[in-house]
């Protein structure tokens, strides 16, 4: 795919439509044992005692279709002593955010998602954790991170409380130099991926 942000001109070219498409389409072509091996090693860079601790609370999200990660990488987080919330669509608005019970304690939820059962702890939940990963198409070297375009996340990230860790969740390949932005846009702190693992934003 052509990287837009390395050329203002090219920039200038591209819409955030475009940059969806093109980057859903990448992922469509990726195998399924690529993406189960890239899950395996997502979930062994959380566990790994470097970048969640057990006790710490992190708002994680169960995947849909070809987005990085796994449903067992939940269990993994549970099991090494993390407290999990997953977000709820209600709506427009911010996320709903409720603790994950394990994979037998959800239920089909809007847009394809998976939602926990449980009692709902509301938007403000978000300000309980230490670290959030953010299902994203791609993120840049600023933290500036290309959403679905619901904008579901870009409305819920502002009830953070400072300090906490946003964590853009992509493949290796899907960091790029810039990509387009918009005022309402929440910039990450970090990036993980499959391969690299943990990469802070200065």
């Amino acid at each position: 795919m052509a990287r837009p942000g390395s050329d203002p001109n090219q920039q200038a070219a591209h819409t955030k439509w475009r940059w969806r498409k093109e980057l859903l389409a990448e992922r469509r072509r990726v195998p399924a044992a690529v993406r189960f091996a890239e899950a395996m090693s997502l979930s062994t860079h959380l566990t790994s005692g470097r970048i969640v601790r057990p006790g710490q609370t992190v708002c994680a999200y169960v995947p849909i279709g070809s987005e990085p990660g796994s449903a067992q990488m939940l269990e993994d987080l549970n099991d090494f002593g993390a407290r999990v919330l997953l977000p709820v669509v209600t709506g427009d608005g911010p996320l709903d955010w409720g603790w994950y019970a394990g994979k037998e304690a959800l239920r089909p939820g809007p847009h394809g998602l998976r939602e926990p059962i449980g009692e709902l702890l509301g938007s403000f939940a978000l300000r309980i954790a230490d670290l959030v990963l953010v299902p994203a198409l791609a993120v840049d070297k600023n933290g500036v991170r290309l959403g679905r375009g619901a904008g579901h996340y870009d409305r819920s990230l502002a009830d953070t409380s400072t300090g906490t860790h946003l964590v853009a969740v992509v493949r290796d390949q899907e960091i790029f130099e810039q990509l387009p932005s918009e005022p309402h846009d929440i910039r990450m702190t970090a990036v993980l991926t499959p391969n690299r693992g943990l990469l802070r934003f200065v």
